[in-house]
């Protein structure tokens, strides 16, 4: 939104943040992130205000146009298509905002501006800022970690349909919440099928299967970055029994210093990522925004080793080994060449033409601001390798 208004040399208000989704998160944008840093860091790009000016308001007899742009789109769509529409309304209310800028085909200057707001001009409160760095201290003292995206929590499992590994109970219960919600348009899944494309979350039980065959020991430091896992701790015996040292933030800092952000996911979410962008390693299981988003941060911090896991590739070599096909060091052996080249290195962002919801994310990596001081041309060349350790 700050590349758009920039675009269009339009003045931009803070966002205003959704508080009707399934999580009911109260926190508004100054709750998350330092708000005077935001619009200070950004005053030689775009002007930035906290609020709509009263003369614009409905008492003046302006009515701002609530609309949501089209996904994807490029410049030339903001230039040509929503640029004039402000001659007539003066303010204009983007009621969706994600993903409404294409990932390429954007020139190089907004790019690079893309960049400059999500590492230097976003930056969370003070308050935020300091819990999560005395969480990141905590896990620290006692060693390397490797920080989990577990993303198995009862609305990711409701809204993409998956089930695999939950009692008929269970699926029965994620089926009715994703009916209860309108706005969900996918309502009857096959979860199989999604599963075996690669689509659904790896479970907790695959997860712990998938670490040990990547050569993870026993006593690897793991920092479950997450809110409530699915069925709690039936479904987290088979991870913790493969690999006991386990933390999450709630077992590490005091009820009181998490008092403040307690009904508030969003904001725990903050620290959670705050500790995955920290860590020595990162391995999310489903590649959702926040996933991405720690991804391109760790590539501009140098390139830390992230996973990007092929969930389609592992699924059928999950299901090879449980039904015998392969035995484990064949297993673990196919599970780590399929990820010799997909551990966070210099690459070229993957493009599909007319296919955007399937390329790599801008945000995951944003190659046109990650060159400085090495040459592109050497390190996203094909025969560049990192071996796995």
């Amino acid at each position: 939104m700050v590349t758009i208004a920039r675009l269009l040399n339009l003045t931009l208000i803070v966002p205003e943040l959704d508080k009707t989704s399934f999580w009911a998160d109260p926190s508004n944008f100054e709750d998350i992130f330092d708000v005077g840093h935001f619009i200070n860091s950004l005053r030689d790009e775009v002007r930035i205000i906290k609020r709509l000016p009263k003369r614009l308001g409905l008492r003046y007899g302006y009515q701002p146009l609530a609309m949501p742009p089209v996904s994807w789109s490029n410049e030339q769509y903001y230039l040509q298509q929503i640029l004039p529409l402000f001659d007539k309304h003066k303010v204009i209310h983007f009621n969706r905002t994600d993903s409404r800028l294409a990932n390429n085909g954007i020139s190089l200057e907004l790019q690079k501006l893309r960049c400059r707001v999500n590492f230097q001009a976003l930056k969370f409160t003070p308050e935020i800022e300091a819990l999560g760095n005395k969480l990141i201290d905590i896990i620290k003292q006692k060693g390397p970690y490797l920080a989990l995206h577990l993303r198995y929590e009862m609305d990711m499992l409701a809204f993409s349909g998956c089930t695999h590994g939950c009692t008929e109970v269970e699926a029965e219960e994620l089926k009715q919440l994703r009916y209860a919600f309108p706005w969900w348009r996918e309502k009857e899944i096959l979860s199989e099928e999604k599963r075996s494309n690669g689509l659904c979350p790896l479970t907790p039980e695959e997860t712990a299967l998938i670490l040990q065959a990547l050569g993870f020991h026993k006593d690897t430091q793991i920092y479950i970055a997450s809110g409530e896992i699915y069925g709690n701790q039936r479904r987290l015996a088979a991870l913790r029994a493969a690999f006991p040292n386990i933390v999450k933030k709630e077992m590490l800092l005091a009820p009181d210093d998490l008092r403040l952000f307690q009904n508030h996911s969003s904001q725990m979410a903050a620290l959670d990522f705050m500790v995955s962008v920290a860590s020595d390693i990162f391995v999310p299981t489903y590649d959702g925004n926040m996933a991405r988003v720690v991804e391109g941060h760790r590539r501009n911090l140098g390139f830390k080793k992230t996973f990007q896991l092929d969930r389609r590739k592992l699924v059928e070599l999950l299901d090879l080994h449980q039904n015998g096909t392969l035995s484990l060091d064949e297993f673990s052996v196919s599970v780590r060449l399929a990820h010799e080249r997909r551990m966070g290195q210099p690459a070229q962002r993957r493009v599909i033409a007319n296919k955007p919801k399937e390329e790599e994310y801008f945000y995951s990596n944003p190659q046109e601001c990650l060159c400085e001081g090495i040459t592109c041309a050497d390190s996203f060349a094909p025969g560049n390798k990192t071996i796995f350790k």
